[in-house]
């Protein structure tokens, strides 16, 4: 069986990477796999044993979900959309899924709608049609126009044969973030969540008793770092790591640099063993997007979440919301973030932490692939 994903994330990593995620429970239940991936390059996530495609890549700039630029930072014009647009649908055409996911889409990506309506169209127009999915976070952005969930309803009524959620109904309904119309509600399908299994701890102690302080893999956080930074110089006794995201990051790397000079700090690039340190460490401080929260439920660690709300973003803010009851966890907005109250935060968490790590509720992939083939296996 082929399955292909379509992906393309703009801004952090965190959209390719719950794809990857997927595309591994496929892999690893023996089926065919190629991500159709049509973001900027992320060399540190593992695609080992599926096909890794790239459409001419895209980006944000910052939280401009319209403007989106190329690789070389111009903004993309009608002919280097027209080329994703054709290279697209011409991987659907060779590739000839049996089953066909779009990440996100049609919640989302709505710059990207002309090519991921083309891939579609022309799935739809296979001689076997594939079974159509989307995957979708727990929560989403909430449509800022009634036509715009009008118009999701309309595309899902029109292709998809089912919606991955990737939560639990009981925990987080999609009703949070989005309005499900009947119509929409028979198609749902919750997952559990979709996180890779909880790795081992990292066989060099990296990050026993530090503050990792993380961002994503994106060009973002910043603000956070700054602070660490700050609140660093606050707790002598711990050691800081900020692992640094972004095709830039050598370049903020080196900003930070001048102001965490004397401090306990390391500064490095994000790290493929990232998950790996976790749960050594005495606390996390990050943002709250989904692979984040997933990660910290899994191992355990005491954490502060400083959630995403550049361009009046909320799907982080409501995320660290329903994580703020939990024992060793606190949510700082951002407009209160500073040296002096991550420092607080943190030796807060740290006394009150560890969890207990959590290896059930996480196999949301998994059940991903059942649920695909599930669907597959009732249209032959």
């Amino acid at each position: 069986m082929k399955v292909m994903i379509i992906v393309t994330h703009l801004l952090g990593t965190g959209h390719l990477s719950r794809a990857l995620t997927l595309g591994r429970a496929f892999r690893d239940d023996g089926q065919d796999v190629m991500v159709v991936t049509g973001g900027m390059p992320a060399p540190q996530l593992d695609s080992t044993g599926m096909t890794l495609f790239g459409l001419p890549p895209l980006r944000s700039e910052g939280t401009n979900f319209t403007r989106l630029l190329t690789e070389s930072g111009e903004e993309a014009d009608a002919a280097y959309y027209a080329a994703r647009e054709a290279t697209l649908v011409q991987a659907v055409k060779s590739f000839q899924p049996h089953i066909l996911i779009t990440e996100l889409y049609p919640f989302g990506r709505r710059s990207l709608s002309a090519e991921f309506d083309a891939a579609l169209n022309a799935a739809s127009a296979l001689p076997e049609r594939p079974v159509i999915l989307a995957s979708i976070r727990d929560i989403l952005a909430p449509p800022s126009k009634p036509a715009k969930a009008e118009r999701a309803d309309e595309i899902v009524s029109r292709y998809y044969d089912g919606i991955l959620v990737h939560s639990t109904e009981s925990v987080t309904p999609l009703s949070v973030s989005w309005p499900v119309s009947d119509r929409l509600a028979k198609r749902l399908h919750y997952t559990g969540f979709v996180a890779p299994a909880l790795p081992q701890p990292h066989p060099d102690a990296a990050g026993q008793n530090e503050i990792l302080v993380s961002t994503g893999g994106g060009s973002v956080g910043q603000p956070i770092f700054r602070a660490a930074i700050e609140a660093a110089r606050k707790m002598p006794d711990r050691r800081w790591r900020l692992l640094v995201g972004g095709t830039d990051a050598r370049a903020r790397i080196a900003e930070l640099s001048r102001p965490a000079a004397g401090a306990s700090v390391v500064l490095e690039p994000v790290r493929p063993d990232f998950r790996q340190m976790l749960p050594l460490a005495a606390a996390s401080v990050s943002m709250c997007g989904y692979n984040t929260a997933m990660d910290i439920l899994q191992s355990g660690t005491a954490a502060v979440f400083v959630p995403f709300d550049d361009g009046k973003e909320v799907e982080q803010g409501l995320r660290g919301q329903s994580l703020s009851d939990l024992p060793a966890i606190e949510v700082l907005e951002s407009r209160t973030l500073s040296g002096a109250t991550l420092a607080q935060a943190v030796e807060r968490v740290v006394a009150d932490g560890p969890r207990v790590q959590q290896d059930f509720g996480f196999d949301g992939a998994i059940q991903s692939v059942h649920i695909a083939k599930r669907l597959l296996e009732q249209r032959t």
